[in-house]
């Protein structure tokens, strides 16, 4: 292979008109490979370190004659340098394939880091929170898990629709959250197209503007006098979302915190359950006394020193859905809303208890009065508050 001659045998036209299958050396460790009149490919074969090796050079009907001879020839480079040609190869495909790989990212990941990169022009800490709070209750539980690419317009109309009637403000400013959530992650190239929680153009066609949803009929909430025998009925019902909504009447609580409460918030021994700034509504945290009656439901749900969620889908260990505890009133047959339930309560403590006011306002995690007062009340009344709940559990057990 000293010669042009002895590394150059095959012509382009034999290689065009070559049929016999075989090996055809063309010099130089570079071969024809036939296998039939259509099927012909270039290989370069090599020993090293006593070992036969193959390089396959792709097709010929890809791959010219002179193409092969320079791959071939940058093969044998490689191989007097020391370099194995086919591993060579081998780690080129495979930093191609990293390079190539989209980036991918949940959408839950993409909102906490678009909240982060934006809080900083934001008027409080409060708006960040409130951001937190509404995703976390209706986007999180339809496709936070997903990435961002994969995101589409049933997706989001899946998250919309159980709210667009019933909360249509909330509704419209969760929309615009996961727009503003998409287009960021298109920005950063987590994602392409266009963006499906837009509504000119795309959801104005399939959901009602804000201004023509009519004036909704919500479900009545039950009178906290029948309270005592609906949560009699309530422990006769199965499954996690009738112990989280059994959990939500007896702490007064939202179903957002429920939905997202973990158990690396709760403290049994101290019996409070202490929900971060994050997931309030008012972007504060909330710190909720435990009742018997709510400690035996956490226990019946496992060790305090379990981690994650303490009411988590039975079957993926994500979040319930944000309908879950609704299923089970609607399986009762008992036609009202959870958030009614903290109505009940209000109302219970207004005309049946002698609770201060602002006792059962921060029960709520409702604000106080006006700025003013609430600077210069630094506490959150919690032992006040303690006995509020425990009369509240007493009541519900009907021995009030």
């Amino acid at each position: 292979m000293g010669n042009i001659r002895s590394l150059s045998r095959l012509s382009a036209k034999f290689v065009k008109h070559v049929k016999d299958p075989g090996k055809y050396a063309d010099g130089g460790g570079l071969w024809l490979q036939v296998h039939g009149p259509t099927s012909k490919s270039w290989i370069f074969r090599y020993r090293l370190d006593g070992r036969e090796r193959e390089l396959g050079l792709g097709p010929a009907a890809d791959v010219t004659l002179i193409q092969a001879r320079e791959a071939a020839a940058e093969a044998r480079r490689m191989k007097l340098s020391g370099l194995d040609p086919v591993d060579a190869k081998r780690g080129l495909k495979a930093s191609r394939q990293v390079e190539e790989r989209p980036k991918q990212i949940t959408f839950d990941e993409a909102a906490t880091a678009y909240i982060r990169s934006n809080q900083a022009g934001w008027k409080n800490a409060k708006h960040g929170a409130q951001w937190q709070s509404t995703l976390t209750a209706y986007a999180t539980p339809v496709f936070g898990k997903r990435s961002v690419a994969e995101i589409d317009r049933p997706l989001v109309l899946k998250a919309l629709e159980p709210i667009w009637a019933t909360k249509s403000e909330t509704a419209s400013r969760v929309r615009g959250r996961i727009e503003s959530i998409l287009d960021w992650a298109t920005v950063m190239g987590y994602r392409s197209g266009d963006n499906p929680a837009r509504w000119k153009g795309n959801l104005d066609k399939v959901l009602p503007a804000r201004s023509r949803v009519r004036s909704v009929q919500h479900h009545r909430a039950l009178a906290y006098a029948e309270m005592p025998d609906f949560v009699a009925k309530l422990q006769a019902q199965t499954g996690v979302a009738a112990q989280a909504l059994a959990f939500t009447i007896l702490t007064a609580g939202r179903t957002s915190e429920i939905l997202s409460a973990r158990w690396e918030e709760v403290d049994l021994e101290a019996k409070l359950w202490t929900i971060p700034a994050s997931r309030m509504k008012a972007g504060k945290e909330h710190r909720v006394p435990l009742t018997s009656a709510a400690l035996d439901i956490l226990e019946s749900r496992g060790s305090g020193g379990r981690a994650g969620l303490i009411f988590p889908h039975p079957t993926t260990a994500s979040a319930l859905s944000i309908n879950a505890m609704r299923a089970v009133l609607l399986r009762m047959k008992i036609d009202v809303t959870v958030h009614g339930f903290r109505s009940a309560f209000r109302d219970w403590a207004a005309e049946k208890t002698s609770h201060a006011n602002e006792v059962v306002e921060m029960a709520l995690a409702h604000a106080i009065g006006s700025q003013v007062e609430a600077a210069y009340r630094r506490g959150d009344l919690l032992q006040k508050r303690s006995a509020l709940m425990d009369d509240w559990s007493k009541y519900l057990r009907n021995s009030a």
